[in-house]
C-alpha cells in the first residue's frame, strides 16, 4: 500500500486479547467509530501479525497465554524497525499502581482499567493514533 492510499484508508487497530468476548467488545465499538480492526489472541500472534502488515496502534490485554502483554510490549519495543514505535494503549483488570508502574516500564504509552465504556476506549484511541480517518 502507497503512502496516499494508506492516509485514505481507515486507521489499523490491533486488539490483542485472548478474552473472545473483550475482543468483540473493542472491536465494535472501535468499528463504529470508524477504525479498521484485526485480532491476535496473545503476544506471540500480536508480534508476528506487527511483522506482517502495518497497524497505527495496539489495544493490549495484560493477562494472556503463550506471552502475555508486558512482555509483548517489551518485544515490540525492543524491535529494530518502525514497529517499535507503534503506540499501544494497556486494558487490564489489573489496578494496582504498581501495575501500572510495570506498563509503563514495558513500554504503554496508557492504561485504562476493565470494564471500560466504549466511549471512553474510542477517545483514548483516537487521541493515540490520531483519529479514524
Amino acid at each position: 500500500m502507497d503512502d496516499a492510499s494508506r492516509r485514505r484508508s481507515p486507521r489499523r487497530i490491533l486488539i490483542v486479547d485472548d478474552a473472545g468476548l473483550v475482543r468483540r467488545f473493542h472491536r465494535d465499538a472501535l468499528e463504529k467509530a470508524g477504525f479498521a480492526v484485526v485480532e491476535a489472541l496473545n503476544g506471540v500472534e500480536a508480534l508476528e501479525k506487527i511483522l506482517a502488515e502495518p497497524f497505527d496502534m495496539a489495544v493490549v490485554d495484560v493477562n494472556m497465554p503463550q506471552m502475555d502483554g508486558l512482555t509483548f510490549l517489551t518485544a515490540l519495543r525492543d524491535l529494530e524497525g518502525p514497529e517499535r514505535s507503534l503506540p499501544a494503549l494497556i486494558v487490564s483488570t489489573e489496578a494496582a499502581a504498581h501495575d501500572r508502574e510495570a506498563a509503563r516500564a514495558a513500554g504503554a504509552n496508557f492504561y485504562l482499567v476493565k470494564p471500560v465504556r466504549p466511549d471512553l476506549l474510542v477517545e483514548h484511541v483516537m487521541l493515540m493514533c490520531g483519529g479514524a480517518r
